[in-house]
């Protein structure tokens, strides 16, 4: 093996699965963020610009409309004042957010496990099982929870500096190990 490759091992379950990664692998993963974060970035950016952005209907009567096994769920959410509220700004504003730490890598894992649970919501939200289970929506959350996993936000992102920071004479991922979940 070069030493340039990587190889992958994970055990799940009393199964595993092992791999090993191209040289180029790297830019399909920085590739995917990127893509992920303007993706994001531009709907939430249009949204915010627009200051039309509105739930209530979507919850009420478009989740509804779709036969998604969540519609009672959305329903009462869509019946909250102060739920519809926090949504109308949260939407928007996280999608923004989110494509900004992406696109410039930073708080990276924290931004896609967000991006995840969006797109974990738009799948149930936006059911259409028509063509099988397996949408854009579900596709997307995997690409964030890949975004995660392979720590993309240390390839050409900021948060290769932030764990590097020094903190008392070791890096900052070393003192406080816990910001591996949010870094990277």
């Amino acid at each position: 093996m070069a030493s340039n490759e990587v190889t992958l091992r994970s055990t799940v379950g009393g199964f595993t699965a092992e791999g090993q990664l191209h040289t180029l692998s790297v830019w399909f993963i920085l590739a995917l963020r990127l893509m992920m974060g303007i993706a994001f970035f531009q709907s939430g950016f249009d949204k915010v610009l627009s200051g039309g952005f509105s739930a209530g209907g979507y919850l009420t009567q478009g989740v509804p409309s779709n036969g998604s096994p969540a519609a009672d769920l959305f329903v009462a959410m869509g019946n909250t004042p102060w739920f519809v509220e926090f949504v109308n700004v949260a939407v928007p504003w996280g999608e923004v957010a989110i494509g900004l730490g992406l696109i410039f890598g930073v708080l990276t894992r924290f931004a896609a496990f967000w991006g995840a649970f969006m797109m974990l919501l738009f799948y149930l939200g936006n059911w259409d099982i028509g063509h099988g289970y397996i949408n854009g929506d579900f596709a997307y959350m995997l690409v964030f929870l890949s975004v995660a996993a392979f720590g993309a936000g240390r390839i050409l992102g900021v948060d290769a500096y932030i764990e590097q920071y020094d903190v008392g004479g070791e890096p900052l991922v070393d003192r406080y190990p816990i910001l591996r979940y949010v870094l990277g």
